[in-house]
């Protein structure tokens, strides 16, 4: 699995196209698009995947230093996120759970969101967000002891195919202690999942 590029990597939105294209997807849907519920639509549609991927997640480096050891795990647990499944084009939630272990700086809490942030807003894959936002919070943290714990509702599965409504998928990765440590994992674990939103 790759990664996906990054925000500052990719073409902005191409909003008059993304409208005319919408325009056209109306009419092949059997829609008029010059009825007063849909004559906007195209626009709003355009507005919105313009909102959603070129999405400026702010500044991810805010570090403060620590004298000492922290000695434990920050977990930062009830983030909700949305994506964009990249193999149907539907909405998808999760409900995310971040921890790390400080070694001689923490990071701003915001920091944790915004690092999420700088993945979800994208076409994706629940797996790659959960994977690619612990490595990036490693780096950014200093320290490879990071676990991001991610339970989604994919609306392509509730909406279409088998309609499973209630279904959530579960996805974690696990760095350094937070794997190898089989003490501080499941403490870890025990916190992360309990807090979903």
């Amino acid at each position: 699995m790759t990664s996906i590029p990054m925000h500052a990597q990719r073409r902005s939105v191409d909003r008059p196209r993304v409208e005319e294209l919408t325009r056209q997807l109306l009419l092949a849907l059997g829609e008029d698009p010059d009825r007063d519920g849909l004559k906007d639509t195209p626009r709003r549609f355009a507005d919105w995947w313009g909102e959603f991927l070129d999405h400026d997640p702010g500044k991810l480096t805010t570090t403060f230093a620590q004298e000492g050891q922290y000695g434990d795990f920050v977990l930062l647990g009830g983030i909700e996120a949305w994506s964009v499944c990249e193999h149907h084009l539907l909405p998808f939630r999760l409900d995310v759970s971040i921890a790390y272990v400080p070694d001689t700086t923490v990071l701003g809490l915001s920091k944790l969101v915004r690092h999420l942030e700088a993945h979800t807003h994208a076409l994706q894959l629940q797996e790659r967000i959960t994977r690619d936002v612990a490595h990036d919070l490693a780096k950014a943290a200093g320290s490879d002891d990071v676990a991001v714990f991610t339970v989604g509702e994919h609306l392509c599965m509730s909406m279409r195919g088998v309609r499973a409504t209630a279904v959530r998928t579960t996805t974690m990765c696990r760095l350094g202690r937070t794997e190898s440590d089989p003490d501080l994992a499941a403490r870890i674990e025990r916190l992360a999942l309990a807090s979903r939103t």
